[in-house]
Parts: C-alpha cells; structure tokens; sequence
C-alpha cells in the first residue's frame, strides 16, 4: 500500500516514514510545500493531510487532485505518531 502525507513537522518526516514502514506500506512524505505538489503525489492508495500544519490554499489544492484521481482521503487534526498509526491501523485493515 502506498501512502502520501501532507503536513506534519519537518523534524518527524523519518519518523513517520518508519511508522508507514510498520504498517507495510510506502510512504511520501510532503511537510512543507515545494513547488507544485499536483505532480508530486501521484497516485497512491490514501493521501493523509495533517489539516493543523497544512495552509488551506495547499489543502485545496491536493483535496481536488484527490478527487480528480479517486484518491482516499484521510484528514487528520493533530500531526503526532499516535494520530498517524490511528489512522494507518484502520485503513491498512480495510485495504486488505
């Protein structure tokens, strides 16, 4: 499973790279905007936006390339390790 976060620190990129890791899948990770993140993302099996580290216009942005590419869309409050394996923990288990 491949996953792409938006959001979230800078200082914990790796580490949520090692959570995807746990949970078998591949991760991309997206902190800060560089560049245009459209061609970025590709087309993985859940996009996961960290929404209080994320400016709204990014969020637009990414929310409709989702959308254009039927792309799942996980929307998180927090950005902390707890939130991601929250969310990995229930999607991996439906993915499969």
């Amino acid at each position: 499973m491949s996953v792409v976060i938006i959001g979230g620190n800078e200082r914990m990129v790796t580490q949520y790279e090692n959570i995807c890791k746990e949970h078998g899948c591949k991760a991309k990770v997206f902190a800060k905007e560089n560049g245009s993140l459209k061609k970025k993302i590709g087309c993985p099996d859940l996009l996961i936006l960290f929404i209080s580290t994320v400016s709204h216009k990014m969020v637009i942005s990414v929310t409709q390339e989702a959308k254009k590419n039927q792309i799942p869309i996980a929307r998180v409050h927090t950005s902390s390790a707890t939130a991601l394996h929250a969310v990995l923990e229930e999607h991996c288990a439906a993915f499969t």
